[in-house]
């Protein structure tokens, strides 16, 4: 597998630190609002890397933060006249009633940033007796010119940032380019004692102390949006680096951006949308096709036709595998003629996923060899006679690539009821009697209950509305 490492800006072949297992670090959500579709699509396409290397076989430990304390988190509080937990867990809690609607697979450990005071202290002390760190008026900041290599991630030269640098009122940095590790807490605000008095952690650190604590001090991959590359992810490099001793992250990814109607989404533009609201007209599956269906480090344009179009790839699919779940149950036994010659396509298709997954997480080619292996199922299958160990290894690599995917989670049960079955049943008898009228008539009372019939060589199919 090669992965694109924005770090060297190439592809490179992916060799895990420890062949048995992955460890990989995920930034996750600033708890004080619904998340949108632009913090959805790392939770997406990052869950797709995880479930892809899961089913190569490494032992994958995942692990994604929860960032509950924060200016906007403080801000929010106040607004509302709670405290700053009332917020953070509020909002986690409507974050995992999205993020399981996604189909998201829950990270190994989801650590927050106020269970881990006593770590960011520590990585913060060592920062400081090192000489990468100082106190100043009850603040902690990072020297960032001690560290000779800031920059690398983001690829900017050091004179470019220090030339767009500056020093906000009421800070007492050395440096402008220097960044807050620490924050001395203000009159009302929520604090926890430390050395250096009482005050809450910057938002950089956090994700450097529970790197340490839960993956150790080097991990495989680091991942996020792109947005995150700086400063977040350079200021990690910086404090991790220098607090260790040692290389951060092998390897970094990075997914594009969200664009709404051809304009890049943005809250200062009003044109940002929740998944919560795109979930109440379309439902959860549509949004996570939607964020998977392009390559990850391409930008993605989000408008209702677009969408709409994912509403229906889903529906083939869903049909495809619904379909051949009948043409399971009504299979026979015996081997129909040659038939490893089809098996063998279904294996192809099977490689065509692996190929594109394997090329930097190629998920758009990914889902284009499911749709081959969709129009063999509905070639050979559907409107065919073929044995049932046929049947069953299309469902196999049906089945392997969706659970990848993290797709088809949805699937309706196959239970219509026993009075709708025995109409079904009653239908099939008109019609072998040749009683075209009352056929045509179960048909129509079935379709205005939302039942649709499909008649196949292997008999009726249905599907719900």
């Amino acid at each position: 597998m090669k992965i694109y490492n924005t770090m060297t800006r190439k592809k490179e072949e992916f060799v895990p630190i420890d062949k048995n297992e992955v460890k990989i670090y995920a930034c996750g959500p600033t708890v004080y609002n619904y998340i949108h579709i632009g913090n959805a699509r790392p939770l997406c396409v990052f869950d797709v890397l995880r479930r892809y290397l899961e089913y190569r076989g490494y032992n994958v430990k995942f692990v994604q933060n929860f960032t509950d304390i924060d200016d906007k988190i403080i801000k929010r509080a106040n607004e509302e006249g709670v405290s700053y937990d009332k917020i953070s867990e509020k909002y986690i809690k409507e974050f995992w009633t999205d993020a399981d609607g996604l189909n998201f697979k829950h990270a190994t450990v989801h650590p927050k940033a106020t269970e881990n005071i006593d770590e960011i202290i520590n990585i913060i002390q060592t920062l400081m007796d090192k000489g990468y760190a100082y106190e100043a008026g009850g603040d902690v900041y990072f020297r960032t010119l001690k560290f000779k290599e800031y920059g690398k991630l983001s690829h900017q030269p050091i004179e470019d940032l220090e030339s767009g640098a500056r020093i906000a009122i009421g800070e007492v940095k050395e440096d402008p380019l220097d960044f807050a590790l620490w924050k001395g807490a203000k009159p009302g605000e929520p604090y926890w004692d430390s050395p250096w008095g009482k005050g809450r952690p910057g938002w950089h650190i956090e994700c450097s102390a529970m790197n340490r604590k839960y993956l150790g001090n080097t991990i495989d991959i680091h991942c996020g949006g792109k947005d995150l590359v700086f400063p977040h992810h350079e200021n990690e490099i910086a404090q991790s680096e220098c607090a260790n001793g040692c290389t951060f992250a092998k390897y970094w990814m990075h997914n594009g951006y969200i664009n709404v109607d051809n304009v890049k989404m943005s809250k200062s533009l009003g044109n940002f949308k929740t998944v919560r609201e795109i979930a109440d007209v379309y439902g959860y599956e549509v949004i996570r096709y939607f964020l998977i269906s392009a390559h990850y480090r391409s930008p993605i344009n989000y408008n209702i036709e677009i969408i709409e179009q994912c509403k229906s790839a889903l529906e083939r699919l869903y049909t495809c595998r619904d379909s051949l779940d009948f043409a399971l149950k009504n299979a026979q036994n015996e081997v129909c003629g040659n038939e490893d010659n089809l098996i063998a396509l279904f294996e192809i298709r099977k490689n065509e996923f692996i190929t594109a997954m394997d090329d930097d997480l190629n998920t758009a080619d990914g889902i284009a060899a499911l749709f081959e292996l969709t129009k063999d199922i509905n070639t050979h299958i559907l409107s065919k006679n073929v044995s049932k160990s046929v049947c069953e290894k299309a469902a196999q690599i049906f089945d392997e690539i969706c659970d990848v995917l993290g797709l088809l989670y949805n699937r309706k049960n196959n239970d219509v009821g026993s009075d709708i079955e025995a109409l079904i049943e009653k239908r099939e008898k008109a019609r072998k009697n040749k009683d075209w009228a009352a056929a045509d008539k179960i048909r129509d009372d079935l379709k205005a209950q939302g039942i649709i019939l499909k008649d196949t060589p292997q008999g009726v199919t249905w599907t719900k509305e």
